[in-house]
């Protein structure tokens, strides 16, 4: 315990360095949300449109956001006054940034709960993990991502990964209830955790509605269990969206909540699915214009690739719809589903947690950028239980951190934030390394190993030559968006390059890593199928063999 708090200490100690510093316009949307839901009645909580940033959370956060302002009001009530616009006093900036760092402490004590029932998550390396018991609480404290989006650009990721946290402790734990009821409060401050939504449905109807082993009957599932179940899930429920239902605001509460003409894609493209898309559309559209198949006043019309955050057509690939992207999610999730469903031990169903959120981020509709930590951090939890998913980690943190790199871009932060992934990668690629011990990773075949030995002295941890060289070029990629563009003078003139570069580079990145991490689920499937064929074989030579006693 002491070894998670000591963490804590000194992560809250730098983040209070971080309180002068750079803050986006979300520090300008929270303080508004202070103001209407402090200076308002709940009724005008999401009809209140002074400010373009409107209360778009669930109501479970904008509670939260009162119980703020009613702090908040001792340290300066100005900033709780709806039409003060853009109100940022001295007092303002230290409390709003004391608050976050306040609520941290959610996080910290799930990660101590975690650190509490590490072995869990142990797999082969029990041992190791109780003698390392520091490795996954550090990577989990010293979350670069949420130093970014949290204590530098500004939002409350904390506390809601801290509930994300203890609501998969607690249902590892066979704590079931509790474990429902703290996602249900989740889901209920944001909703952006619907992404995981999934693998919880299947794994607590698998797991704990039906009971006992072997196939799934009908007899064996328990109406109680999903009566009680249904219960907690349903009061939380009745408790965040009864008083709009009562005030008969329902459809004003859910239209701010699912914004769908907010377009595609956001105004900072997130590295997924839809970033390459576009990509490749824009590439067709040059390739038309020149070769005289699409006139250039279609061009002008496609503001793709200008940032901004509202509908637009692609010019040559055809308009992606919301219902497409979400059939398109839907799909990509059965397979892990599944996976869980033969599965439904407590490894599968934080892998499945991590593989639904790659899901909806890759093909998700509007997605931000922000969503990868979604993936990161409980994907933290597997990387002590085999050196596949620390590989897969590895690949992905990196990649994603890099990501977020764009939502900074003041002198200061832009050296902090690359001091910031140096150090958490190596100590990632160190600190597992020392757990799993890898040998340099090959490929099956001798004529890619004899292709890509002339680079083996650049080969990473856990990672191939091609694995290696990827991650290796985000400094190149890095040093070409900022120094490479100014020396060429086009920084001005091309604002969005380094945010499309940035976004395309990453996408491969991030998708690359979600196919290895499902080929880890189809490949549990393969082998519970096996044994499940071999008991079924098994238990027919047994009978066979009975029934050749009697006959006898």
């Amino acid at each position: 315990m002491a070894v998670v708090w000591t963490l804590a200490a000194a992560a809250t100690l730098v983040k209070l360095l971080f309180i002068p510093g750079y803050r986006s316009t979300d520090f300008e949307v929270h303080r508004n949300w202070l103001a209407i839901t402090h200076s308002l009645p709940m009724r005008k909580w999401y009809t209140e449109d002074t400010s373009e940033w409107t209360l778009d959370y669930p109501p479970f956060f904008a509670a939260f956001e009162f119980l703020l302002s009613c702090v908040a009001q001792f340290f300066d009530a100005q900033m709780l006054i709806v039409n003060n616009l853009k109100y940022a006093s001295e007092r303002t900036i230290l409390f709003q940034r004391l608050s976050v760092i306040f609520t941290d402490f959610v996080y910290f004590y799930a990660v101590n709960e975690f650190y509490k029932n590490r072995l869990l998550f142990a797999g082969k390396n029990l041992r190791r993990m109780d003698s390392q018991p520091a490795i996954i609480p550090a990577l989990l404290i010293f979350n670069v991502g949420l130093f970014i989006v949290d204590h530098i650009h500004f939002q409350y990721n904390g506390i809601l990964f801290g509930i994300l946290l203890l609501s998969l402790v607690r249902i590892t734990q066979n704590r079931v209830l509790e474990g429902a009821f703290w996602f249900a409060v989740l889901l209920n401050m944001k909703h952006i955790y619907m992404y995981v939504a999934p693998a919880y449905f299947v794994y607590l109807l698998r797991s704990y509605c039906f009971t006992g082993t072997g196939p799934v009957l009908w007899r064996k599932f328990s109406i109680g269990r999903f009566a009680s179940l249904g219960a907690v899930v349903g009061a939380v429920f009745v408790m965040s969206f009864g008083p709009f239902i009562y005030f008969q605001q329902i459809g004003q509460v859910l239209s701010r909540l699912f914004p769908f003409k907010r377009g595609l894609l956001h105004a900072y493209w997130a590295p997924n699915f839809w970033a390459l898309y576009a990509v490749c559309d824009k590439v067709l559209t040059v390739s038309a214009v020149r070769l005289g198949l699409v006139g250039a006043d279609r061009v002008a019309s496609a503001a793709m690739t200008g940032g901004m955050v509202q509908e637009y057509s692609f010019v040559v690939l055809p308009d992606v719809p919301p219902i497409v992207t979400m059939m398109v999610t839907v799909i990509a999730m059965m397979p892990s589903l599944y996976s869980l469903w033969v599965s439904k031990d407590k490894v599968s169903f934080v892998r499945s947690v991590v593989l639904c959120a790659y899901t909806s981020f890759l093909f998700g509709w509007h997605v931000h950028e922000k969503a990868v930590l979604l993936m990161i951090i409980p994907m933290t939890l597997l990387v002590i239980y085999d050196q596949h998913y620390a590989k897969m980690y590895l690949i992905l943190c990196v990649t994603g951190f890099y990501s977020l790199f764009p939502l900074l871009f003041t002198p200061f932060e832009n050296v902090l934030k690359v001091l910031m992934l140096l150090q958490s990668a190596i100590f990632a690629f160190l600190a597992l390394n020392s757990v799993h011990s890898p040998t340099p990773a090959k490929f099956s075949r001798a004529a890619l190993n004899r292709l890509f030995k002339p680079l083996s002295c650049l080969q990473l941890p856990f990672l191939n030559v091609p694995e290696s060289l990827y991650v290796l070029g985000l400094v190149p990629l890095g040093v070409g968006n900022s120094a490479g563009l100014w020396l060429l003078g086009a920084d001005r003139r091309l604002p969005f390059l380094p945010l499309l570069t940035t976004s395309v580079y990453c996408s491969l990145g991030v998708l690359y890593s979600w196919l290895l991490l499902y080929r880890a689920a189809l490949a549990d499937i393969r082998a519970v199928s096996v044994v499940s064929g071999q008991g079924e074989a098994r238990g027919q030579r047994v009978k066979d063999g009975v029934q050749g006693k009697k006959q006898l």
